[in-house]
């Protein structure tokens, strides 16, 4: 008989709603049932991608006797961690804080007021890895409820010591800005980079798209070569790793191994938001068509499989399918051979298909030997040898369209979808797809209208046949604001910017913490245990830290100083945590950049569909400029936008003004005149 998450949108959620576990969600009934009752709370945090949940619900949330305990002794109470990032924020601290280190599926021991007083992550069903079995921590925890209540109380009355620590990050003062901190910054990064494969740190390891970012910002501004180094090297052997989907497209959550090869086969919408934003800006910057062709690969990947007919952006793809992790990716030598004939042998040797296999008897395809090799000895010139990989892959695609697919969570989250339409929207402008247009401006409108209420404020989720539901967090109208101005850029339609305005306003008005920085939730959120705020960035941007960004932009495209001044204040109050843990802060040095180089504001006066007015947009938009801000009106128009307040067209000509830090140059209609004006420092 099915338990209360039946009546759940979530698909995490529902793939429990069957368990013989008495599941409740997050609500008021079952946080009133543990204090009728006397009972702790067992709280489950997990989500719809992540395999370690489902062998520990295989295992343990089906099984009738561990059922029967937590039934017995618990009230429990089952939570998708991406609906819910507040619970999840503050009971993660808890587990870091008991145990060390943190993960899903998260597993947290509550007193009924929602206090933690016991944690974990996985629990097998018998004792292995050195862990007890989950049956043995819940008789245990429930000996120790009924028999040793100090205990308890005394671990309580210390994590809520713990969750009412100042926060380390936020310094007590804002210092004033400086451009040294950059040399620090590098200094660091060098020192973490794994020069041999790419990336930061040891395995496992994750895409760094935020720090990419900012070394891709720090390389145009000085050219330093170890900016270009580091981020050539990291964005290759990603690009040519198992972590990229070689025939589909988009990348896997991360690599398990140090060289990119194994991944954890889980997609998620956030990561491939970032990366393919990261690649486009990379190929703006360099040239090389490698970074081009996975930046299209991956939005063509999402247009293709996690975008709802409606507009909405789904929100993973599974690791797992037909219950085995990975086995919808991977192929064996018989397979590609059957499927390619002749031109398996070189596909192979590019691709590393053995029949041994190189993870677990099977083969992920990863670019093993550079191409040009692979074509000199098999006496083809590369051209030729790339036009019969591409039909290769074409070809193995189209079988592996017959397998059964990974499941997806197809919820649609505001906050990473203001991240995918912040990439489509640039995309679009940047490789001239109408397209990708269409696809972000569809995106826009659906969120507008289907995850905002009547009253301007928005939702968390969406799903299909549920509607929308859950207040919206901080991230949520920071995200979704910088891809509303990011579709500005794209479609210059006025109601993209005052939409993002207003969002920047709302969390201005019920997210402001008295210190200056931002809470994760609104000041008329549910009340929990702490009110989280949490300032580092992790697998996706901080809402403080693109608070700090939106404002910026939007400071230049209003000339209003308050912004300007929350954002610097911030990026004053956090910078010794920045220069001391750069890779995880990374958004917050995009932030500071645009704070240390202020963005250059582009006033652009005439017929968006003239070839005149479209002659200066292409110089506008030609290459990477991330420093820069671009408004448009036509002619004897009146905009809401207040860097076009009294800008018109000299001598009925399409005309620009470039300004920075509100002071402007002279007004051009050439666009040799406009190349030199946005190539000139300061």
């Amino acid at each position: 008989m099915p338990n209360q998450l039946a009546r759940e949108s979530s698909p995490y959620l529902l793939q429990h709603a069957n368990n013989p576990v008495d599941w409740h969600p997050w609500c008021e009934e079952a946080l009133r049932k543990a204090k009728e009752e006397n009972k702790p709370i067992f709280l489950s945090i997990g989500y719809a991608a992540c395999h370690w949940c489902h062998v520990m619900e295989h295992e343990s949330f089906e099984d009738p006797e561990t059922a029967e305990i937590l039934n017995k002794h618990f009230i429990n109470i089952k939570v998708d961690r991406e609906e819910r990032p507040d619970l999840d924020a503050i009971y993660m601290e808890a587990v870091v804080g008991l145990t060390g280190h943190g993960g899903w599926p998260m597993s947290v021991w509550l007193t009924p007021d929602g206090v933690p007083f016991y944690a974990g992550t996985y629990f097998p069903k018998t004792p292995r890895y050195g862990m007890p079995s989950f049956k043995q921590v819940l008789l245990a925890l429930a000996e120790a409820w009924m028999n040793d209540r100090a205990r308890i109380d005394q671990t309580k009355e210390g994590l809520l010591e713990f969750y009412r620590r100042e926060s380390p990050i936020l310094g007590q003062s804002a210092s004033s800005l400086r451009a040294s901190l950059f040399d620090t910054v590098m200094a660091a990064l060098e020192s973490s980079f794994d020069r041999a494969q790419g990336g930061w740190g040891r395995a496992p390891k994750f895409p760094q798209p935020m720090t990419i970012e900012f070394l891709l910002r720090y390389d145009r501004q000085t050219g330093d070569t170890r900016a270009r180094q580091m981020i050539d090297k990291t964005l290759t052997a990603m690009a040519e790793g198992g972590i990229y989907d070689q025939l589909g497209g988009g990348f896997h959550r991360y690599a398990t191994d140090a060289r990119w090869l194994v991944p954890h086969f889980e997609k998620m919408l956030y990561d491939n938001s970032q990366l393919a934003r990261a690649y486009l800006h990379a190929w703006q910057l360099t040239g090389n068509p490698l970074y081009r062709r996975i930046a299209v690969e991956t939005l063509d990947y999402v247009a293709r499989e996690m975008t709802h007919p409606a507009g909405g952006f789904y929100s993973t793809q599974d690791a797992d399918s037909e219950g085995e992790e990975g086995k919808f990716f991977v192929w064996s030598l018989d397979e590609v051979q059957a499927i390619l004939g002749a031109e398996a042998e070189v596909f192979c040797a590019v691709y590393d298909v053995t029949r041994a296999g190189n993870w677990e008897g099977h083969n992920i395809l990863h670019v093993a030997r550079p191409v040009e090799e692979v074509a000199q000895a098999h006496g083809l010139d590369q051209a030729t040898l790339e036009g019969i990989l591409a039909e290769a892959r074409r070809k193995l695609f189209a079988a592996r369209e017959q397998r059964v697919k990974p499941g997806r969570d197809d919820k649609v989250l505001t906050s990473w979808n203001g991240l995918m339409l912040a990439a489509f929207a640039e995309a679009a402008r940047g490789l001239g797809r109408d397209d990708y247009r269409q696809i972000a401006v569809r995106n826009a409108e659906f969120l507008w209208h289907e995850l905002r209420g009547s009253n301007g404020r928005l939702f968390r989720t969406w799903k299909d046949g549920h509607g929308a539901k859950l207040n919206a967090y901080l991230e949520d109208y920071t995200h979704l604001a910088e891809g509303l101005i990011e579709l500005y850029q794209t479609t210059f339609d006025p109601r993209w910017f005052i939409a993002s305005r207003e969002l920047i306003e709302t969390t201005l008005t019920h997210f402001r913490a008295e210190d200056g920085s931002f809470y994760d939730t609104s000041d008329d959120h549910e009340q929990l245990v702490v009110r989280p705020r949490d300032l580092q960035d992790n697998a996706v941007p901080s809402g403080n830290a693109m608070a700090a960004t939106v404002l910026l932009k939007l400071g230049a495209y209003t000339g209003e100083g308050r912004y300007i001044d929350i954002a610097e204040s911030l990026l004053g109050r956090v910078q010794d945590a920045i220069q001391r843990y750069p890779t995880a802060f990374g958004q917050w040095l995009v932030a500071y950049d645009l704070a240390i180089n202020p963005p250059k504001e582009i006033a652009l006066v005439g017929d968006p569909t003239s070839s005149a007015t479209q002659a200066l947009l292409d110089v506008v938009f030609d290459g990477f400029r991330p420093n820069q801000i671009v408004a448009l009106k036509r002619a004897g128009e009146t905009s809401p936008i207040p860097l076009l307040a009294g800008r018109e067209a000299i001598a009925g000509q399409a005309t620009a003004y470039v300004c920075r830090r509100f002071a402007c140059q002279m007004p051009v209609a050439e666009p040799a005149a406009l190349r030199k004006q946005l190539s000139e420092k300061g």
